[in-house]
C-alpha cells in the first residue's frame, strides 16, 4: 500500500472517531398536548421510567374512584408513563393504605384515597394516619346529603329522625364501616338528635347507594356527586344537604341547619380526596408527581368534572395539603369525641 493511501485511510479513521467522542445534538422534547411542556423528571432520578400503579382504596364507580380514573388519565399525557389505576377495598380503606406503605418509596405506587386515613388512629382501625405519607396532590372536598328512595314514608330529614326515635336502632342505614362517610355523620346526627341506626355495611359509597335503590336499607348519606345522576334520573331523593350554604347544583334541597341549627356546630365538614405516596420518597419524585397531577386537574375537562360532581377543588400540594389535612383530622376528631362517638372504639 502506498504512503498517500495510507495517509487518507489514517485521516478518515481520526474523522471517524472524533464524530463518535463528540457529544449527540439532542432532539427537542415533544410538548404535552396543549402546548404545556411535560413534567420534569424527578431531578437524577430519571423518574418516571416505568408505569405508575394508582391503588384507590374504595370500589370501583365510587366517589373516589370516579374522581381519581379521569384525573389519573390526564396525568398520564404529563408523565409520559401510564397510571394504572386498581382498587383495593377493605377495612374502610386501610388495607389499601397499608399496601401503599409496604412498597418501595420511589413514587411509583400512589394511594389514591379519601378522608378515612385521617381517623385510623383515633378509630384503632391502623397505626397508620396520612402524616405517614407525603401529599401529592389534595383534590379537594365536599357536601354531602341524606338520600332516601323517591317511594320513602319519609317526606323531610325531620320525619326521618323522628321515625328512628320512636323505634331506636331499627331503621337500616347503609355505611361503609367505622370511619366511613355514614358512619361519621351518623354520629353527628346522634349528638344533635338522639336518633340510632341499624348499620349495614358495603365496600363503598356506590354499593352503599345501590342498597337504598334495592330497598335494602332506608338511607344513607351520600355525596353529591355520587348521588346526583340517580337524583336528576328520579331514583333517589335528598332530604337535606350537610352544608351551611345552599348548594348550587342542588339548590331546592333544604339544609340542615334548617330543621336542626345545632347541627352548624359540626359544620363545614365534608370528605376530600388525594394522591399520595409513602413518606420516604424523594422529594425530586414528588415535586414531578405534583406537576403532573396539578397540571391534569387544571384541564378544563377536569374542572368541569369537578363541578358537575360538586368538588370544592383545593389543588393543594406539599406542606399546603398537609397542614389543611391535619386541621381536618384536628376538627373531625374532635367532633367526634364530643358525639360520643370515639367512647366504645377499642
Amino acid at each position: 500500500m502506498n504512503k498517500r493511501l495510507i495517509i487518507v485511510l489514517v485521516l478518515v479513521l481520526a474523522l471517524v472517531l472524533a464524530a463518535c467522542d463528540s457529544p449527540q445534538q439532542q432532539a427537542p422534547a415533544p410538548e404535552a398536548p396543549g402546548g404545556t411542556e411535560p413534567a420534569a423528571p424527578g431531578g437524577d432520578t430519571g423518574f418516571p421510567s416505568r408505569n405508575i400503579d394508582g391503588i384507590v382504596m374504595w370500589g370501583a364507580g365510587g366517589g373516589t374512584d370516579s374522581l381519581m380514573r379521569p384525573l389519573s388519565a390526564l396525568a398520564e399525557e404529563h408523565l409520559g408513563v401510564s397510571v394504572v389505576v386498581q382498587n383495593m377495598t377493605g377495612a374502610v380503606g386501610s388495607i389499601a393504605t397499608q399496601f401503599v406503605w409496604d412498597t418501595t418509596a420511589d413514587g411509583y405506587t400512589l394511594l389514591m384515597g379519601a378522608e378515612n386515613p385521617a381517623l385510623y388512629q383515633a378509630l384503632q382501625i391502623s397505626d397508620l394516619t396520612y402524616a405517614d405519607f407525603d401529599a401529592v396532590f389534595l383534590v379537594g372536598d365536599e357536601t354531602v346529603g341524606i338520600v332516601v328512595r323517591p317511594d320513602s314514608p319519609h317526606a323531610t330529614f325531620t320525619d326521618l329522625i323522628n321515625a328512628a326515635l320512636e323505634n331506636p336502632g331499627s331503621m337500616t342505614i347503609s355505611t361503609t364501616g367505622a370511619g366511613g362517610l355514614p358512619w361519621t355523620v351518623s354520629s353527628f346526627i346522634y349528638e344533635v338528635t338522639g336518633a340510632t341506626f341499624n348499620q349495614i355495611p358495603y365496600d363503598s359509597d356506590a354499593s352503599a347507594i345501590l342498597a337504598v335503590l334495592n330497598g335494602e336499607v332506608e338511607f344513607t348519606v351520600a355525596k353529591v356527586q355520587s348521588a346526583i345522576e340517580h337524583y336528576q334520573a328520579g331514583n333517589v331523593n335528598f332530604l337535606t344537604m350537610l352544608s351551611l350554604d345552599t348548594v348550587p347544583t342542588l339548590p331546592d334541597v333544604p339544609l340542615v341547619t334548617a330543621e336542626y341549627p345545632d347541627f352548624a356546630n359540626f359544620l363545614p365538614w365534608g370528605p376530600f380526596y388525594g394522591v399520595f405516596v409513602r413518606q420516604g420518597t424523594d422529594p425530586a419524585v414528588i415535586a414531578a408527581l405534583s406537576q403532573a397531577f396539578s397540571a391534569a386537574a387544571a384541564d378544563p375537562s377536569y374542572q368541569q368534572l369537578l363541578v358537575d360532581f360538586n368538588i370544592n377543588f383545593l389543588g393543594y400540594t406539599g406542606q399546603q395539603a398537609q397542614d389543611w389535612i391535619a386541621a381536618w383530622q384536628t376538627n373531625t376528631v374532635t367532633a367526634l369525641e364530643n358525639s360520643g362517638a370515639l367512647a366504645d372504639v377499642g
